[in-house]
């Protein structure tokens, strides 16, 4: 039985036998088909039962309960703040590193509390996957109570890839408490930095928490008193269950930030901060020797046939050449030292004897800018021992020429590590206008032609007379005094400052 469904009758609510042309008022039924294309509800549902209900769809976590993104954390454990004044020992462990890392990572460390102010260690990755901890010791003893900064770097270096190079860097910040502080004046202090719930219960009161499942890694600091009760509800599908409860040591999770690092030069096929440049046959006004020097402080001193204790070694010239007694012994070991400082060089008296500046004395360990044409003579105290003149000064090289009888002999080139050479016009005296443009780089010597902009690095092999501003028969020595015959270079006396971690 259904109701009359005529079109042109819509109100008749007359009911019809099945078969039935027209209802009881009249009204002609359409044909079977034409209008109840699914039949009645109860011949739907029967089919909708024999065919099986569609599978159900999934539906999409909402955004704040779905899984944080894997990313590379460093989690830190067996911290022990009540050792104080004792050895620690704390353990790092690597996750959420990705997969195309190489098996083995290296991890620079440096922090005050280490020994020799840092460390250097290498994760391992393991046959499973994961990555083998390391252990970093320290001593806390003698150290002034407090919060002490450890920086870290790890490097993903394969020989086989250089171009997929990749660094992650992080800072931990370790407290170092009072040797009488007590274990709750250590936790109050160290773990209010790191908690981010904390669950108060007082005067029996009753404290829940649960629902944590999508807020991702959490510390919880949880307190109970006077006949309280705290709850805490984890949900074990999260990171498979697994909840680590520290209650002696301290534990935390750091995340690690990956920088961008810039793409490394070849390394230079001569790396030395000392050398010479010898003129086989010197022109008109030229010198024999040019010493180039490339250091954080330059110390000018008196030459010693063994173990001198300067850098830039200085002798008194006669009418016949060096005289290694007599007025050299006027110079000291450690007469001057000349740095780069502010955008130029300055030069400091470290000397018995002095020195002048212009014909001044400027004084014991006071630093003086130097200054274009300037006139430096060793000694104040005995005149003519050496004089020098500054006849070029830019911001990355300073060139001393003689203006005694060791003028045709040396001169010499000090020039800042690692600064771009400067080819404003100016800062030049005639004397030295006609030299080659030289600087120092990735640990180096470089020569730059000034018309094309051509750098060519420097070594025994290269060919010094197709580069510019070069005359005659050059060559490259890896010394600065090639001509002293038995005195071996200093090669680990390098008095550079210590380089920063991003650079290893």
């Amino acid at each position: 039985m259904k109701r009359c469904s005529s079109p042109d009758h819509p109100h008749c609510t007359v009911w019809v036998a099945p078969g039935e042309t027209m209802c009881a008022h009249g009204h002609a039924q359409p044909a079977a088909g034409a209008i109840d294309l699914l039949g009645s509800s109860f011949d739907l549902l029967q089919r909708v039962r024999a065919e099986g209900a569609p599978p159900a769809v999934p539906q999409p976590l909402p955004a704040q309960v779905r899984p944080h993104s894997v990313r590379p954390q460093l989690h830190v454990s067996g911290f022990d703040p009540r050792a104080a004044g004792g050895r620690q020992a704390i353990r790092l462990e690597l996750r959420g590193m990705p997969d195309d890392v190489p098996p083995q990572l290296a991890l620079l460390l440096e922090s005050q509390l280490l020994p020799a102010g840092g460390d250097r260690q290498h994760f391992h990755r393991t046959l499973r996957g994961d990555w083998r901890p390391v252990f970093l010791e320290f001593s806390s003893r003698g150290r002034e109570h407090g919060q002490y900064r450890i920086d870290l770097e790890i490097h993903a270096r394969d020989p086989a890839r250089p171009q997929l190079a990749r660094t992650w860097v992080a800072t931990l910040v370790l407290l170092v408490p009072r040797p009488d502080a007590s274990l709750g004046e250590i936790h109050q202090t160290f773990l209010a930095t790191h908690k981010n719930v904390r669950i108060s219960a007082d005067d029996a009161a009753i404290a829940r928490v649960q629902g944590l499942a999508g807020g991702g890694a959490l510390d919880i600091d949880i307190h109970a008193r006077n006949a309280s009760i705290a709850q805490l509800n984890l949900d074990a599908a999260v990171d498979g269950g697994k909840v680590s409860v520290g209650l002696p040591t301290i534990a935390w999770v750091e995340d690690l930030i990956e920088i961008d690092i810039p793409a490394g030069r070849a390394a230079h096929p001569c790396p030395v901060d000392r050398a010479c440049l010898v003129h086989a046959e010197p022109d008109a006004g030229a010198q024999r020797h040019m010493r180039l020097f490339a250091l954080d402080e330059c110390v000018l001193g008196r030459r010693e046939p063994a173990g001198p204790d300067a850098d830039l070694l200085l002798e008194h010239y006669g009418e016949h050449g060096p005289v290694r007694d007599g007025l050299t012994r006027r110079l000291s070991a450690r007469h001057a030292v000349i740095r780069p400082a502010r955008g130029g060089f300055e030069i400091e008296d470290q000397s018995r004897y002095g020195l002048l500046l212009d014909g001044v004395w400027p004084g014991k360990h006071v630093p003086v800018p130097l200054r274009l044409g300037m006139r430096i003579e060793l000694t104040a105290s005995i005149r003519g021992v050496a004089t020098f003149v500054v006849t070029s000064l830019r911001r990355h090289a300073l060139v001393l020429h003689r203006v005694d009888a060791g003028g045709a002999a040396e001169c010499f080139v000090l020039m800042a590590p690692d600064v771009a050479p400067d080819l404003a016009p100016g800062g030049t005296l005639p004397r030295a206008a006609g030299m080659p443009v030289l600087f120092h780089r990735d640990g180096g010597f470089w020569h730059l032609d000034p018309a094309n902009g051509h750098e060519t690095a420097l070594g025994p092999a290269t060919v010094l007379d197709r580069l510019a501003r070069f005359t005659g028969r050059v060559r490259f020595a890896a010394s600065p005094r090639p001509e002293d015959q038995g005195e071996r270079g200093r090669a680990g006396d390098r008095r550079r400052t210590p380089e920063r971690l991003h650079d290893a």
